[in-house]
């Protein structure tokens, strides 16, 4: 596996809950790993929808070897 360096992204793949099919771009943890948990915001009220790393990745960056697509899932919600 390739290196990464802060500040490169990733595609995340939401495959259910309520953002179901859609993908954000974040990025790496300062180590080089995809993120474990992501929080994303729901509306302005507080809401946050809480999506976890399903282990798998989806595609593999040309030439670098690093992940170019890790797979979520829906964990559930927060509130401020």
């Amino acid at each position: 596996m390739g290196t990464t360096t802060a500040g490169e992204t990733y595609t995340a793949k939401l495959l259910d809950g309520p953002l179901e099919g859609r993908t954000i771009a974040t990025s790496f943890l300062d180590g080089g790993t995809p993120q474990g948990r992501l929080v994303l915001p729901a509306n302005d009220r507080g809401k946050k929808y809480v999506y976890r790393r399903s282990g798998e990745i989806s595609e593999f960056a040309d030439g670098t070897g690093a992940p170019g697509a890790v797979d979520y899932r829906y964990f559930g919600a927060e509130f401020d």
